[in-house]
């Protein structure tokens, strides 16, 4: 008899292997169709954008000198908070796990960008361009679980009912996976957009504290 944890190595090991690509038609008009298409080449990507933006807020009032890296580490725990579900949603099947995951770290993020602000306002100028961008990646993480959940209503249920299935709490490949340009060209997005500008965001706090 395998173990659970050879069982589910076993799955992720060869994970792209003899499956069919998900197909997202472009021209179909199908709901489905319509909002998964949405998701994955309208809000993902373009979730960069106010990421972006709010990045160089944090710069133009010179975060380094003020809140610092304080400030930048709460950012860098709510691009986890916020990472962790998309890669699950990118590449683990929709089930109950992957569902209960995204539902608390949409928790945690709220409660993070909550204390972000709280901790930014007594340290640096917050000016209300900043606050509104902050309200577009508060609601961000919100609006792609109800998109998942309108995408997988029958693992909503299942989630509800407490998961009864075998694999309904297992870390499972899709069945469909996404197409390697696909994630490749959504990689290089979010790690240019997110994951470089905030690495220099931290760098420089750091640097900045270190220096005084």
């Amino acid at each position: 008899m395998a173990l659970p944890g050879k069982s589910l190595t076993r799955s992720w090991r060869h994970w792209r292997r003899g499956r069919a690509q998900l197909s997202v038609p472009l021209s179909s008009t199908a709901v489905e169709d319509a909002n998964r298409r949405f998701l994955l080449y309208g809000m993902l990507p373009l979730w960069v954008v106010p990421a972006v933006a709010d990045w160089w807020m944090h710069r133009r009032t010179r975060i380094e000198h003020t809140s610092g890296t304080k400030e930048s580490v709460v950012h860098a725990l709510m691009m986890t908070e916020a990472g962790i579900p998309v890669a699950m949603g990118l590449l683990a099947r929709i089930n109950p796990l992957v569902l209960s995951v995204m539902g608390g770290a949409s928790a945690a993020h709220s409660a993070s960008a909550l204390y972000d602000v709280s901790l930014a306002t007594h340290k640096r100028e917050v000016r209300p361009v900043e606050q509104h961008i902050h309200s577009f990646l508060e609601v961000l993480p919100l609006a792609g679980l109800s998109f998942i959940g309108c995408l997988h209503a029958d693992q909503v249920r299942a989630t509800l009912r407490g998961g009864p299935d075998r694999d309904d709490w297992r870390l499972l490949p899709k069945d469909r996976p996404l197409s390697a340009p696909y994630l490749l060209g959504l990689g290089a997005v979010i790690g240019a957009g997110v994951a470089l500008p905030y690495a220099e965001e931290l760098r420089r706090c750091v640097r900045a504290q270190r220096a005084s």
